[in-house]
């Protein structure tokens, strides 16, 4: 099955890995834009985009998928 996986937090890792171990092709993924994170501050990606691109995964991160209707 081709899928596009949307997902972000920590939670989400289990369902993306257990969709890329059951052979279904991944064309892309969408998460949430890198954010500072910790006591310095750096600028962290999501746990759902370090598995996509450990996996070579096309990774979206879109400020918002709300669509601009003005």
């Amino acid at each position: 099955m081709k899928i596009i996986f949307m997902g972000t937090p920590d939670f989400a890792v289990p369902a993306l890995e257990m969709l890329i171990d059951e052979g279904h092709e991944i064309l892309a993924v969408y998460t949430q834009p890198p954010r500072p994170k910790g006591r310095g501050q750096h600028v962290q990606p999501s746990p759902v985009q370090l598995v996509a691109e450990r996996h070579k995964i096309p990774v979206y991160t879109p400020k918002s998928l709300k669509r601009d209707e003005g």
